[in-house]
This record gives C-alpha cells, sequence and structure tokens, in this order.
C-alpha cells in the first residue's frame, strides 16, 4: 500500500487536547473478543490515565470537519459492532475540562462513529469506499444498515468511557480513522442522547505500520487498493497524540488479529459550543469525497434524533 493525495496547504487550528495512553490486545475468536472486550482497568491502564490527567494540561486544539458520513440519533450502547468483522477495539477515552486544571468531565457523552473493514459507513453503504471491495452487503453480518459501528457512552465519575468496537478499514483517500464528538448538557432519552450542545469534534488516528498489518488480514485483505498514509492525509496534521493519533501495543505480538485497546484523554472546554464544520479538506472529510460518496441530506431512512441540535 501507497499514501497519496499528500495536501501540504492545510493546517488545523488547535482548539482540543488529546493525549495518548497505552494500548493492549485482545482476540478475534470468542476468547480473544472476550479478552479484548474485558471490562477490567490494569494497574498500567490505571497510571497511564493519572499520569494523563494529574500533569499539565495542554493548549486547546480546534476541532476537525465531522465529514460527509455523521448521522443523528447514534444510540447509547458500548459494543457498537453490531456483529460486523474485523479485528477487535476496545477504545477507553477520558474526558478532562482543560481549562479547569484537567479535572474530569462527568456526564459528557461521548459519540463516535467510522467505517467497516471494508470502508462502508451505515446509512451510506453504496458510496463507493475506493480501489476495490466487495459489496457491503456481502459481509455476511446481521448488522443493522443504518447504526452500525456508532455511538454513544456518557462519562463516569472519571470522564471515562470504553466502547467495543473493530479496528476500522480505510475508503479513497482518507487514511484509517475514527470520528469522535463530545457533547455536554444533554441527557439520555429513548436509548439516544437528546439536547446539550457540541464541545469538540475530531478523528481519532492510527499508526501506519500496524493499519497496514492490520489490513493484510481478512476481512480487511477483500480491499484492495492505495491506502491513504498518515503524511499523505489531509485531516491529521503530524502532532501525534496531541492530535489524536492513538498509541497502540498488541499483548500478543506475533498474532495482531487478536485485537487492541486503545486510550485517550480529551481535554476540552465544556462551554465551548462546535459546529461540526472544523477544518481538514482530506476527501470524503472536507473536501472532495470519494466516488458515490454522499451528498446533500442523509437518507430519508437513516436515523435522525435531536441528539446535536447545536452542531
Amino acid at each position: 500500500m501507497t499514501g497519496n493525495h499528500k495536501d501540504t496547504s492545510i493546517t488545523r487550528r488547535r482548539a482540543l487536547v488529546v493525549t495518548g495512553g497505552t494500548v493492549a490486545a485482545g482476540g478475534l475468536a470468542v476468547a480473544g473478543y472476550q479478552a479484548a472486550f474485558a471490562d477490567t482497568t490494569t494497574d498500567t491502564e490505571a497510571t497511564a490515565d493519572a499520569t494523563s490527567t494529574s500533569g499539565e494540561c495542554m493548549t486547546l486544539m480546534s476541532s476537525v470537519t465531522e465529514g460527509p458520513y455523521y448521522l443523528d440519533g447514534a444510540l447509547v450502547r458500548k459494543d457498537i459492532t453490531e456483529g460486523k468483522s474485523g479485528v477487535p477495539l476496545t477504545l477507553r477515552l477520558t474526558v478532562v475540562d482543560a481549562t479547569d486544571g484537567c479535572t474530569p468531565v462527568k456526564g459528557a457523552a461521548v459519540e463516535i462513529w467510522h467505517c467497516d473493514a471494508w470502508g462502508y459507513y451505515s446509512g451510506y453503504t453504496t458510496a463507493n469506499p475506493g480501489g476495490s471491495a466487495p459489496a457491503e452487503s456481502e459481509d455476511g453480518s446481521t448488522a443493522n444498515d443504518k447504526t452500525y459501528l456508532r455511538g454513544y457512552q456518557v462519562a463516569n465519575a472519571n470522564g471515562v468511557v470504553k466502547f467495543e468496537t473493530i479496528f476500522p478499514g480505510w475508503y479513497t483517500p482518507r487514511t484509517c480513522h475514527i470520528h469522535v464528538k463530545v457533547h455536554t448538557g444533554g441527557e439520555k432519552e429513548d436509548g439516544t442522547y437528546e439536547g446539550g450542545k457540541v464541545n469538540f469534534t475530531g478523528q481519532l488516528f492510527f499508526d501506519d505500520t500496524i493499519a497496514e498489518e492490520i489490513f493484510t488480514l481478512e476481512p480487511y485483505a477483500k480491499h484492495s487498493g492505495s491506502y491513504t498514509t498518515l503524511d499523505n492525509d489531509m485531516v491529521y496534521d503530524g502532532g501525534g497524540a496531541s492530535s489524536g493519533l492513538l498509541t497502540l501495543k498488541a499483548v500478543h505480538k506475533k498474532d495482531p488479529s487478536q485485537g487492541y485497546k486503545g486510550f485517550l484523554t480529551l481535554g476540552v472546554d465544556p462551554d465551548a459550543e462546535n459546529t461540526g464544520a472544523g477544518s481538514g479538506s482530506g476527501g470524503g472529510d472536507g473536501g472532495t469525497p470519494p466516488s458515490g460518496a454522499p451528498t446533500g441530506a442523509p437518507p430519508s431512512d437513516a436515523p435522525t434524533d435531536s441528539a446535536t441540535t447545536s452542531s
């Protein structure tokens, strides 16, 4: 796989800080999934959280574009896979108030969404991911085409949320990434999150070496073509963890298929309000969309909700 679509004219003003932690692995088989998705906190994880929240709080960074694949009305749930196959990924995200000594933001609603192993987003399953990939309908899962790989979690007293998902695939001309929004002031209602405002819209990124290794595995390997590396992505600005880059460490180094755990601390201003427009001009996320990408309003039968009325 090779990098492409470099745009050196893109800059990103900083309005949120994201600091990385450590990552561990779990498994593709049933036992592996249980390991990857185990709801436990190790000494290493606790130390990483304590280090990221007790140190000096960094400068806020600006949000980036939410892209064309966002949908209102995502469900509040920990496991967002809906049977979609792929390398297991557990995300542990900690929301802190960067304007108040990095104190935890209890009750913050963290929303994530990303593509499946072949580059397809729920709600937009006919958008061409670029390269050569099977149709989304051929994956054999029972996932709901309007809701898979989307969800909210509400932060606990320590500002922590956890998601169980899969390692995202890729689509032309973007690098591998996960979208994220932080909301405050709303509440859970009818299985989703309503009201309040969006404080931050960002993206989480993956090391090229690890991503490219994952993409040689099934089912990812069925999607062939040119993968855009971090250096050539038009949203990622090269800032490492402060720009959303996850630090990944496999528990079973000889078997990357067994999954990962990711840790990141999101430093937000709970009084700020973000529109989701952001910056960055990556294809499909602020610039020229990939072939077949959605334009205009979402499909009429896509889930809708007032969860982000301010965005």
